[in-house]
Formats: structure tokens, C-alpha cells, sequence
């Protein structure tokens, strides 16, 4: 079923549509049939004619490489299919890792989990954080040369989360039984790396305007040694003035109901 497309709508961003009558070359307008009934006269030029839609057998893919048509309502579709039909949050595209956040916490991340992806390829299990770490760690014990993990996404996207269950991972795999919260650790330094310069968005009431680069140690045993976490990329505009001293403002408050009585 190739006849399908996708056209632009302004409440659901790409709405679904069958061509109902042949497109010739040169043709100003397409008929369309949406998936409501109603018709559509749908105007078109040879170089902008509307995105095929993936066939029913390829929705759904655990990798987005794996469509036959790859554009933006392809992997919003299909990732909308596998978040709200499938109840799952991860997906594959080639070797990068699409997270949806559900905003609750899923029985997905246990130890039982971890010993499952533990020495299996990225391929050959569902898509998961934990198959991004043991590909790290599997590269870094078998060519000792250290491995990077790019945890990125908007505010709220679960950066933070994710890249603590990609640190306990590395502890539990590793066997370093002293070391085995190493992520807690490491995570309980955010309070004062968060201190300046974070701020209040739609999805996060307390989002960190800078980076993070975590660092983890391995010994020779490709055990945990230690972590170290350094922010970068500041954004300076979100500090705009230093906060007012907590005891100045008890002062001001103090002298102003002096005042009234």
C-alpha cells in the first residue's frame, strides 16, 4: 500500500491520506481521501509533493533504518505506535538510542534486566540504555581505549536519568562490589554543580542550563576505580544577576513591619 501519504495539520502535525485518484506529472492539485472519509483537493508542484507513508508491515520497526521511507512523520509515527500501542520507550536508529520519557518509573531497569543484556550484542535484544553500555563496555574491555556515551535531548527529555542507569549498569557489569552505587555517588553532586545557573521550564522545574561530562575509571580488571563529573557550556544569559542574600531580605522584611507597627 504505497498510495498512502502524509500531509501537514495543524493539530496533529502529519494526518494520514490515500490517494484517491492518480497523480500525473504536472498535475497543481492531488485528491486525497483522509482516514475520516472526507475528500481533500490537496495542492502539490514537482517539488513538493506530500511524503509516502511506510506500509502497515514496517510500522512499528525497533529501527528506524529499517523503513522504507525515512522522514519526520515516519519517525514521529512510528515512535508514537511503539510508545502508545507497544508501552515501549526505546528505539534504534542505526547506532543512536531514541528515548521517549514516560514520566513514571517502568520495571525495565532491575538487575535481572542488566544480566540480560550483559555480553549480548547491540542487535540481537530490544532496544535499551543497557545495550548502549554493554557496547561501551564491550569495546572498551576488548580495544582498551575509552568510550563515549552522548546522553543529549530538551529539557525533561530524562537526560539525567539515563545516564544514571547507564552508570549502573557499568557497576553492576563490572563487579565492583564497593563500587556497586558508584551512579549515586557521582549523582549527588548535582546539588552543587546545579546551584548557579539553572532554571524553570515547561517541562522541568529545575533544569540545568550547562552540560555535564561524567568520567568513569576502570581498572585493569575493567573494574570501577572512581568518577569524576565537569559542566561546560554555561549558558551565561539565564544569570542575568546575582540573588539577593537570604539574610539581606529577612533584614528588609524585618525594618519594613518595623515601619508598620
Amino acid at each position: 500500500q504505497y498510495n498512502r501519504v502524509w500531509i501537514p495539520d495543524p493539530e496533529e502535525v502529519w494526518k494520514s491520506a490515500e490517494i484517491a485518484k492518480d497523480y500525473r506529472v504536472g498535475d497543481k492539485v492531488l485528491r486525497l481521501l483522509l482516514e475520516d472519509g472526507t475528500e481533500l483537493d490537496y495542492s502539490v508542484n514537482t517539488e513538493s509533493l506530500p511524503p509516502l507513508r511506510n506500509p502497515d508491515i514496517l510500522v512499528g520497526e525497533n529501527d528506524l533504518t529499517a523503513l522504507s521511507y525515512l522522514h519526520e512523520p515516519a519517525v514521529l509515527h512510528n515512535l508514537r505506535i511503539r510508545f502508545a500501542e507497544s508501552k515501549l520507550i526505546y528505539t534504534y536508529s542505526g547506532i543512536i538510542l531514541v528515548a521517549m520519557n514516560p514520566y513514571k518509573q517502568l520495571p525495565i531497569y532491575g538487575d535481572a534486566i542488566i544480566h540480560a543484556y550483559s555480553g549480548q550484542n547491540m542487535g540481537d535484544m530490544d532496544p535499551h540504555i543497557f545495550a548502549v553500555a554493554e557496547e561501551a563496555y564491550k569495546q572498551m574491555a576488548r580495544n582498551n581505549r575509552n568510550q563515549s556515551i552522548i546522553v543529549s535531548g530538551e529539557s525533561g527529555a530524562g537526560k539525567t536519568v539515563s545516564a544514571r542507569y547507564a552508570m549502573r549498569y557499568f557497576a553492576t557489569v563490572s563487579k565492583s562490589g564497593s563500587n556497586a552505587h558508584v551512579e549515586d555517588k557521582v549523582l549527588a553532586s548535582n546539588p552543587i554543580t546545579e546551584a548557579v545557573g539553572n532554571a524553570k521550564t515547561t517541562r522541568n522545574d529545575n533544569s540545568s542550563r550547562f552540560g555535564k561530562y561524567t568520567e568513569i575509571s576502570f581498572d585493569e580488571q575493567n573494574q570501577i576505580i572512581g568518577a569524576n563529573m565537569r559542566t561546560y557550556l554555561l549558558e551565561k544569559s539565564r544569570v542575568v544577576f546575582q540573588g539577593v542574600p537570604k539574610n539581606l531580605i529577612i533584614q528588609e522584611w524585618e525594618a519594613i513591619l518595623s515601619l508598620r507597627v
